[in-house]
């Protein structure tokens, strides 16, 4: 028979870049199922196992186990040609996951994973490296079958062992944080034999997320670590040889990174890859700032931007390139949630501490000029932590939501479950809002701050200083206004620019009061929310603000065990409620759209699927007007 076991799953963030962003090129590793019953007698004493072609958190898989490509992709997609991309400031090693140095761009973009999202359903995963998988209905554990025919770039298979070594590795010497959520979540991994693994849930643990935990290792040579005495802690350019469709080729320190397409990718004809993978090559140029880059990509340098400035999108895009049609502008639909982003407070700073302040130090933010007047009236105030979702708070709280939060008792404010929602502060049209320059003043007082004879705010005899953080040059023109509107305030403020690698220093060791920062979350949650949010992530790289609350602890709890989308959807709203109000985060502002310029080589499928824009994965050249390009003189290189 079939039948739709119910499941549950969040994205855990297995691994950190180095890179600031965190990023990741491909679709990541959210997990999927359609499912078929079977029981197999003489295995977990004859109870009913599942087995799949993929992992459903809530819902069903949409693609069967049949399925011959994403619906999203083009299947005829042609293989060939380069795309050449930017990156800024510098890079000292080729390995990602050390906790020393700054990792080259798309330097995780090599390694497979067990199991692979798509790019067109929410909490679904479908067999990569693996061709099936096999659980039973209570998931006390997950068997994952590999295929045998897998291999490294260097021409070994990838087997059961090196899934094995690559899970320990990862919790002997990978982020802390990666090995208190594993250990939290499996509690042990055994090569069955060469191309058969399984992945115990440890007690208690929701096993949905142990699921996610396990599909999403990124898989290394066990033979090549063994042979080299590499860790994978240390920054170093010689790495393991991965599994993907790319290989590194070749790098110039700070200057390139190249990666090219494997002639013998033994994954190439699988359903879920065909129709990506589609460029032979794939340049990152590194520029020192974003203007130099804009310089470089207006004279071919590289081939595709994706912008982020309101700036250069509005008032810059009118070069030679794009008037004679070798460059093409768009604006592309998003359908990610966007991220939870804007000033971030240093909650780990004692004079942060107080709310007042907090809140103070917000109204002196004037979402309202900035956008009109510095960014062109081109982008939406965020308010939510999951903005534009379901799970956004609105209103007053009701139903389930109303109910998890009565049910905290005197661990939140008792106006949470009368007042509505905390919303940005509105703000007139002029740089500094009065008015909110007075209630900020009144705020700063009641937590006891004054202004002394010189105008600074002082308690104890401390000046109150604030020091805005960041490498970007771009954010200098929109800050500058803000830490202006700080001083008049009576704090005594600066905006400190400094080079990339300074920042990733001081940006881990949490040597700043303000950044522009955030939190990266997602259309499902469970519990990856407790690196982000949770008590026990105030020193992790997912927090930046060092944010801890018993109240969304509480309710973390609730979201890794909730037994339905709604439930899960109810808990994060009133996990958005609370943050919302505590107010660690200065909401700004958020693109609805993909902003980019391409030469008018590369194609898509049309429409995008909702959650990516995939220019590295499953876009394509067209060679004809490459060469027509190339001719004409638009490329550099």
């Amino acid at each position: 028979m079939t039948a739709q076991p119910r499941h549950r799953r969040a994205k855990v963030a297995v691994i950190a870049e180095t890179v600031p962003h965190r990023a990741m090129w491909l679709t990541g590793a959210l997990l999927a199922v359609g499912a078929a019953l079977v029981a197999l007698p003489g295995r977990a004493q004859d109870a009913t196992i599942i087995t799949s072609h993929g992992y459903s958190t809530f819902g069903e898989l949409k693609y069967p186990a049949d399925f011959a490509h994403l619906d999203y992709v083009n299947p005829d997609a042609p293989k060939g040609g380069e795309i050449s991309i930017w990156a800024q400031g510098t890079f000292d090693t080729m390995n990602p996951y050390s906790r020393e140095g700054r990792g080259g761009a798309l330097a995780t973009s090599g390694y497979e994973t067990l199991l692979t999202g798509t790019a067109d359903e929410v909490g679904a995963s479908y067999c990569l490296l693996c061709s099936s998988i096999e659980y039973p209905e209570d998931e006390s554990w997950i068997i994952f079958h590999m295929r045998p025919e897998a291999r490294f770039s260097d021409g070994t298979p990838v087997t059961a062992h090196d899934v094995v070594f690559s899970h320990n590795l990862l919790i002997e010497q990978g982020l802390p944080s990666y090995s208190e959520i594993a250990a939290y979540l499996v509690s042990d991994v055994e090569a069955i034999d060469d191309h058969t693994v399984k992945f115990t849930v440890a007690e208690g643990a929701p096993s949905s997320d142990a699921f996610g935990l396990a599909g999403g290792v990124p898989v290394w040579s066990k033979a090549w670590y063994e042979a080299t005495g590499a860790r994978l802690d240390e920054p170093r350019f010689d790495i393991s040889p991965g599994s993907g469709p790319y290989m590194l080729d070749s790098y110039d320190v700070n200057r390139r990174i190249t990666y090219r397409r494997n002639p013998d990718y033994w994954g190439e004809d699988l359903p879920i890859n065909v129709g990506r993978g589609n460029f032979d090559v794939i340049r990152v140029e590194y520029f020192a700032d974003t203007t130099a880059a804009f310089e470089g990509f207006k004279a071919g340098d590289f081939t595709f931007r994706q912008e982020n400035s309101s700036i250069n999108w509005a008032t810059t895009y009118d070069f030679p390139a794009l008037s004679n049609g070798w460059v093409i502008k768009a604006e592309l639909p998003n359908g990610n949630l966007p991220a939870a982003v804007g000033m971030v407070f240093n909650l780990r700073r004692e004079k942060f501490q107080d709310i007042r302040v907090r809140q103070a130090i917000a109204l002196m933010y004037n979402f309202t000029w900035t956008n009109e007047t510095l960014q062109y009236g081109l982008f939406d105030q965020r308010e939510s932590f999951w903005q534009n979702a379901d799970m956004a708070a609105q209103g007053v709280p009701e139903g389930r939501e109303l109910a998890l939060l009565q049910g905290l008792g005197d661990m939140i404010d008792p106006a949470i479950l009368t007042e509505p929602v905390t919303v940005p502060h509105v703000s007139g049209s002029g740089q500094l809002d009065r008015a909110n320059l007075r209630r900020a003043i009144d705020l700063m007082a009641e937590a006891g701050w004054v202004p002394g004879a010189d105008g600074k705010l002082r308690k104890d005899g401390e000046v109150f200083t604030l020091e805005f953080l960041s490498s970007n040059p771009n954010f200098e023109r929109i800050i500058t206004p803000y830490i202006d509107n700080l001083q008049r305030l009576g704090i005594e403020a600066q905006f400190n620019l400094i080079d990339p690698s300074q920042y990733t220093n001081r940006e881990r060791d949490f040597d700043w009061d303000m950044i522009y920062d955030g939190y990266d979350n997602n259309l499902e949650e469970s519990i990856g929310l407790q690196q982000r949010f949770g008590s026990d992530g105030v020193t992790d790289v997912f927090n930046p603000a060092g944010y801890a609350s018993p109240a969304v602890d509480a309710l973390i709890e609730i979201v890794a065990n909730a037994e339905s989308r709604e439930e899960m959807a109810a808990g994060v709203r009133a996990i958005d409620r609370i943050m919302r109000r505590e107010l660690f985060v200065i909401p700004t502002w958020y693109n609805p759209n993909y902003w980019v310029a391409y030469f008018d080589m590369f194609e898509y499928p049309e429409p995008l699927p909702p959650y990516a824009l995939g220019q590295l994965d499953f876009w394509w050249y067209n060679a004809q007007k490459g060469e027509a390009l190339r001719a004409a003189g638009a490329l550099r290189r």
